[in-house]
């Protein structure tokens, strides 16, 4: 089974080295387990060279079965999940962020859940206690008020819809991307949603924040987009003939 790892990244020049050496060990270890790896990076268009540098250390330090995908502008993160899917072949697809925050090991335990019969696995920091690690108690507060507002918004019955680490099967992953257009933080939802609509089964499994740095978003510019994406997505899903 080939797992697929997709890492968006935007201005990440500080951490992005660091992440392909990670990634790459990684790989190596979960082949020797019998899970051969690919690893796509996809560069929202980032101002500080982030793409460009990987290009070269994947060049100058021999590495196989690592892309890295450039775009021109800076669209969201959702536009560069969805460029990294769409150019993934694996068999199962994880898409986590450039900082590892949940580490490598969920990846396994994903591959594994869809190995036994799940569909789609949603990381989940709400499922067990300790899961937020550094985080302060305001900014839990913050985050868990955020993913209660959007997922009363949206319909989502599960625990935490806006957790970084989420795993599809493969063909399953480029389908479903292939039918998104969502470019910010809702692009997740959108995801959900039109795999619910198709059916499949989702499970949802314990991730811990392990690396910790401050949050890109903002909470009341972003809420309210998202909010206005959600309406948007609501309305799509339902026209949508699967």
């Amino acid at each position: 089974m080939k797992i697929s790892i997709c890492i968006p990244m935007y201005n990440e020049s500080a951490i992005c080295q660091d992440t392909l050496l990670t990634l790459v060990e990684e790989a190596e270890n979960l082949k020797k387990r019998g899970y051969p790896c690919e690893i796509v990076f996809c560069d929202d268009g980032s101002h500080d060279r982030s793409g460009e540098i990987l290009r070269r250390d994947i060049e100058e330090w021999g590495y196989t079965d690592v892309k890295v995908i450039i775009c021109k502008k800076n669209l969201g993160k959702g536009a560069a999940v969805r460029e990294a899917v769409l150019n993934t072949d694996g068999d199962v697809v994880v898409y986590t962020d450039c900082d590892l925050a949940y580490g490598t090991e969920p990846i396994i335990r994903a591959a594994r859940l869809i190995e036994e019969g799940s569909d789609a696995v949603l990381g989940s920091r709400n499922l067990e206690k300790g899961s937020y690690g550094e985080y302060t108690p305001i900014r839990r507060f913050a985050s868990r008020t955020y993913i209660k507002v959007i997922s009363l918004a949206a319909g989502f019955k599960m625990s935490d819809s806006q957790c970084g680490f989420k795993a599809y099967k493969g063909d399953l992953a480029r389908r479903i991307f292939s039918l998104c257009t969502v470019n910010g933080f809702a692009f997740d939802l959108e995801a959900i949603k039109i795999g619910q609509k198709m059916g499949l089964k989702f499970v949802e499994m314990p991730v811990k924040i392990i690396n910790h740095r401050d949050s890109k978003i903002n909470l009341v510019r972003d809420t309210v987009k998202m909010l206005s994406d959600i309406k948007v997505i609501k309305k799509k899903v339902k026209t949508l003939d699967l």
